[in-house]
């Protein structure tokens, strides 16, 4: 061929080809523009498998991903993205998120340093890169989740449950046989569906709720004849007005129930064509609409309001504040019987993505993460407790395992479990009051300090699935330590651990008696002593039955060793003969010996009087207890 001829027809063959990627590159961001990251996607990897413009696509294929609230597809994307020459600091700052979602938390944080040293909005990452950890709802209450059986193959979420009936939006367009597909994820719009208890039958919404456009979610009055939820701008089958760059915001509005029907929809007055407003929750006494809102002048993106409600009447929205809206986004409130609000947010510190969060309304000081397993490192949302069984209710997560894109998950709050014993007495089972029980966490520290009642009694309430040391002690016992376990206790109320404690080898101590002194050069029992030796005759009668001792008795130092050790002996004989006047077995007293001088309790070279006294004296030992 040709050489000439030959390298003709390369050129035109590599036009072609670049002429293609051209057409490709333009579709593909017309896509991305237009908010179909789905179809963008595809088209984004093609230009990548054939290495065109590789640093732009990189990085619409890693934000299509995040989007799309898929981390774990976007997370390889934006760690090339980062390494491109002169990339914008807010990529560091997307690649911690994905990160984050991927649960590589270490990782995450060396790339908020970055953002936080070149960054424009620095105090974004302040929280997540203190050293505080996660500030775990400390409630007793245990949640347990399970996926509901009415999920789909698409996107579930907002379940709410009212008078008998769960209340949800998916996207699974039952019964519609062309949909309408929303580009941004491909999946048909969203709509309002029910199931009601009593038949179970799961069906769309009656009434003119839904629409072609998204619905949900919602919440229903306390009356249940008003519906407030969320759509797109759409009204009375038309489309509203778009924004500058062509978007279509969410709105809130009502709806009131006729004859069991949904209808007379309304636009409430503080929606806005330029923002979004949506994701409504009442307070208890219907007097207050929480709401989310992308609207100027908030914390960040967006940001959790209220407004009052009286006689139909809204005040003027109000700004929930610094210390629940944050610079990412606040979304998804729910106001709870108990005065607390719930909502789900990506700017507080937390597992992943969107976390659940609690405040209480009257003491709003403290911002707890309801903890895993409500949180997963992914996005977790539309937080929801029965009008009928506050301890049930629902969330929503894209967490692996799921059918669809998000799924509803049934939620029950467990109570605590009350961790309740007896202490006693390990020989003869008796109750030991004034006994100190002290619990402890996985990490050692102390959260309970408990004192047994006359009954040797103790109670404490508890958290499940958690292992807690416990140490019991008294003055007149060992320490006993052990382990309570409140795993694999999802039926029981109640958790009994009874301890018993062993007497500790002290007759003096356990029989709250004084030495057994003497005169001097003298071996009978004086009136004192008698005192004494009847606590030690109730301890081995009436306390332990089964107590064996051994008696030693000895002098000072005055007079010879010898003489000295048969004084001994005779006070030794008399403690002995006195107990056994008072009706104890002599097979209970093994041995009763003098020493003498050789065991003082006072070593002195010129004892004074006060220091022969300590001397003069018998002593017990406990040979067995049983």
């Amino acid at each position: 061929m040709n050489k000439n001829y030959f390298l003709l027809l390369l050129f035109i063959c590599q036009s072609f080809l670049l002429n293609a990627q051209s057409g490709k590159q333009k579709k593909a961001d017309r896509l991305y523009d237009n908010f179909a990251y789905n179809r963008a996607i595809e088209i984004y990897h093609e230009l990548l498998e054939n290495e065109y413009n590789k640093e732009h696509n990189q990085k619409k294929l890693a934000d299509s991903y995040l989007l799309l609230r898929d981390p774990e597809n976007a997370a390889p994307y934006y760690a090339q993205v980062v390494e491109q020459a002169e990339v914008s600091p807010e990529y560091y700052y997307k690649y911690a998120q994905v990160l984050r979602g991927i649960r590589e938390y270490e990782a995450s944080r060396e790339w908020l340093k970055k953002y936080q040293e070149e960054g424009r909005y620095r105090n974004v990452v302040k929280e997540f890169l203190s050293e505080d950890e996660i500030n775990i709802y400390p409630g007793l209450e245990t949640f347990r989740i399970q996926p509901v059986d009415f999920n789909s193959k698409f996107s579930d979420f907002g379940a709410y449950k009212n008078n008998g009936v769960t209340y949800f939006t998916s996207a699974r367009a039952q019964g519609a046989k062309n949909p309408k597909i929303y580009d941004w994820n491909g999946e048909p719009f969203l709509d309002v569906y029910s199931l009601t208890s009593e038949n179970g039958i799961l069906e769309t919404l009656s009434g003119e709720v839904n629409s072609v456009r998204h619905e949900g979610p919602l919440v229903i009055s306390q009356d249940g004849k008003t519906m407030y939820f969320t759509r797109n701008n759409y009204l009375n089958n038309k489309n509203g007005k778009k924004d500058n760059e062509g978007v279509n915001h969410l709105k809130i509005y009502n709806a009131s129930l006729v004859d069991g029907t949904w209808t007379n929809i309304e636009e409430l007055p503080f929606n806005n064509n330029n923002y979004s407003v949506g994701h409504p929750a009442l307070s208890k006494d219907g007097k207050t609409l929480y709401f989310a809102s992308e609207a100027p002048g908030g914390y960040g993106g967006a940001d959790l309001y209220k407004v009052s409600l009286e006689n139909g009447i809204f005040g003027t929205p109000e700004n929930l504040g610094s210390k629940i809206n944050t610079a990412g986004n606040e979304v998804f409130p729910f106001a709870s019987e108990d005065d607390k609000l719930f909502f789900s947010s990506d700017g507080h510190k937390g597992y992943g993505l969107l976390d659940i969060f609690v405040i209480d309304f009257e003491n709003q000081e403290i911002l707890y993460n309801l903890g895993e397993p409500v949180n997963s490192s992914l996005d977790d949302f539309s937080f929801s407790i029965s009008s009928e069984d506050p301890t049930e209710g629902f969330i929503a997560s894209n967490r692996p395992g799921g059918q669809g894109g998000d799924d509803i998950y049934k939620m029950r709050m467990l109570a605590p479990l009350l961790l309740k014993g007896t202490v006693t007495d390990s020989i003869n089972g008796k109750p030991i009051a004034n006994a100190t029980v002290r619990l402890m966490d996985e990490n050692d520290r102390q959260i309970a300090f408990l004192e047994t009642d006359s009954t040797g009694y103790y109670e404490k309430e508890i958290r499940r699935d958690h292992t807690y040391p416990i140490e019991a002690k008294h003055i007149k016992y060992d320490q006993k330590l052990g382990i309570v376990n409140s795993f694999e206790m999802d039926d029981k109320t109640e958790l009994i651990y009874n301890i018993e404690l062993s007497p500790i080898n002290d007759v003096e101590y356990l029989a709250e008696i004084n030495k057994i002194y003497f005169d001097f050069d003298k071996h009978n029992i004086r009136p004192d002593a008698a005192a004494e030796l009847d606590k030690l005759v109730n301890l081995m009668k009436n306390e332990y039955p089964g107590l064996v001792i051994e008696i030693g008795s000895h002098t000072d130092f005055r007079g010879s060793i010898e003489y000295n050790r048969k004084l001994a002996d005779r006070r030794a004989q008399s403690t002995y003969d006195y107990l056994i006047s008072k009706g104890i077995s002599p097979e209970r007293i093994v041995t009763y010996k003098g020493y003498g001088e050789l065991e003082p309790d006072v070593d002195c070279d010129n004892c004074n009087e006060e220091q022969h006294q300590l001397n003069r004296r018998s002593i017990f030992k406990v040979v067995r207890m049983e």
